[in-house]
């Protein structure tokens, strides 16, 4: 069981989609490169994935928790690393790294399936039986 309900989850997808797209403007990097976008489509991907997760925070539910638990952390990865791949990290590498880092560990720490409210009930109302 991971320290992070799927619903937190939710909430932090989207409060950390609107960070990312954000982050260029925020710390003053907006100026068209691979710093700036990076961030920007990483941020609308994962707004993207949220709205097609089976999750609390979904709303087509087409995609797995497990999945998206997946691309989190591979997404991750790669916003933390981004500035050293694409060459950047000698004018700005801070908020790629540590928003990177952020997604990686929330993607290994979150619950793997979603809270089933009719089934939590069904198991407690067995046990009283």
């Amino acid at each position: 069981m991971g320290l992070i309900s799927t619903k937190t989850h939710a909430i932090l997808d989207y409060t950390v989609s609107i960070l990312l797209i954000a982050t260029p403007w925020m710390f003053s990097f907006h100026d068209g490169s691979a710093a700036h976008w990076i961030p920007v489509i990483n941020g609308i991907a994962a707004l993207i994935v949220s709205f097609f997760t089976n999750y609390e925070g979904g709303f087509f539910k087409i995609i797995s928790m497990k999945g998206h638990l997946t691309i989190d952390v591979l997404a991750g990865v790669i916003l933390a690393l981004s500035p050293w791949l694409f060459g950047f990290a000698d004018q700005i590498f801070l908020p790629h790294l540590l928003i990177g880092i952020f997604e990686i560990a929330a993607g290994l720490m979150t619950n793997r399936a979603p809270f089933q409210l009719g089934k939590e009930m069904s198991v407690r109302t067995a046990h009283h039986s």
